[in-house]
């Protein structure tokens, strides 16, 4: 059985000062709005309700924090790039997410969710630059690879592939899909290692 299975609800904050104390080991969750990082999140964990769910982009605002064993714990943050929402609500996430990724003590990483379609778009770019300059690492998930035949899907991944080895060389991809579970073993592994669950890095 997967650590993940052994997850449950923490706490949800909406600003900095209400952030738990960094103790322990996190590992955060970001994607765009409706980029299928809560699917994400339900299929690894295999629960399917535990992240939120939505077919209107947007609706996930608060940071949302998830236990595993011990003081190990799951991030779940906002969603970006979603027009619709108020601009002051906008501002409200981007400050959020660019403190907690700059700043935040006890986090090992972060696992970056990218729809396979439509990868590395601005706001994904400018996550990075957020995040890469702190040397923690991150791994992206080109999520909803079904979506595409597996030709397609491979091109997408070469591509980033080729964008990450000359701008951000020491991030990770790979493919994944909620649907089908492609990629499930594969994130395991990277999340395992940040935690110190696994001894030894992914091959």
């Amino acid at each position: 059985m997967s650590f993940f299975q052994e997850i449950s609800f923490h706490t949800s904050v909406n600003n900095l000062h209400a952030l738990p104390s960094p103790f322990g080991s996190e590992v955060a969750f970001a994607g765009r709005s409706n980029s299928g990082k809560s699917s994400a999140i339900n299929t690894l964990t295999n629960r399917g309700k535990l992240a939120y769910v939505s077919k209107t982009p947007g609706r996930t605002q608060l940071i949302n924090f998830f236990k595993l064993n011990g003081e190990l714990f799951l991030v779940d943050l906002p969603g970006y790039g979603f027009a619709k929402v108020p601009l002051s609500v906008r501002q409200h996430w981007e400050l959020l997410l660019s403190e907690y990724l700059q700043t935040r003590s006890n986090l090992r990483g972060l696992v970056l969710i990218m729809d396979v379609r439509h990868p590395l778009k601005p706001l994904d770019i400018q996550m990075l630059d957020w995040f890469v300059p702190t040397g923690k690492p991150v791994h992206i998930l080109l999520t909803k690879s079904d979506k595409l035949s597996r030709q397609k899907a491979k091109q997408a991944l070469e591509h980033v592939n080729c964008v990450l080895s000359v701008s951000y060389p020491k991030c990770s991809v790979q493919l994944f899909s909620s649907l089908s579970k492609q990629g499930i073993g594969d994130v395991t592994e990277v999340i395992s290692y940040w935690l110190d669950l696994k001894k030894s890095p992914p091959v």
